[in-house]
C-alpha cells in the first residue's frame, strides 16, 4: 500500500508544473479566460478598464542595429486573491505575469 501512496504522491507532483505554467499562460475575467495573443480591445471588453497602464517604448534590434521602435503596454488587473500584469506589444497580448 506504501508504494501507491508513493506513486499517488508523484504523480500530483508531476502535475505541479503544468499548473503553474498554466497559470502564467491565462488566466479568468469573470467566466471567460484571457491568454495570449488577444488584442487590447478584446481584452478591454472582456475584463474592463485596468487597474493601472504603463507604456513603455523599447528599441527593436537586428544584431547590434536599432530598426525601430515598438511600444510595451503594461496592463494591470487587481482580484481579491491576485493581481496580474497583461503585456501587450503594439496590439497584442505576448504575456501575462503574476505580480
Amino acid at each position: 500500500m506504501a508504494f501507491h501512496v508513493r506513486v499517488a504522491i508523484l504523480a500530483i507532483l508531476g502535475l505541479a508544473p503544468v499548473a503553474t505554467v498554466f497559470a502564467d499562460e491565462a488566466f479568468r475575467c469573470g467566466n471567460r479566460l484571457i491568454e495570449p495573443g488577444m488584442t487590447i480591445g478584446e481584452v478591454q471588453q472582456l475584463c474592463g478598464p485596468p487597474t493601472k497602464k504603463v507604456d513603455e517604448v523599447q528599441d527593436v534590434r537586428s544584431g547590434n542595429r536599432v530598426v525601430g521602435k515598438t511600444t510595451f503596454h503594461r496592463w494591470t488587473y487587481e482580484s481579491y486573491s491576485q493581481t496580474r500584469v497583461l503585456v501587450f506589444d503594439q496590439d497584442t497580448l505576448k504575456s501575462i505575469e503574476d505580480e
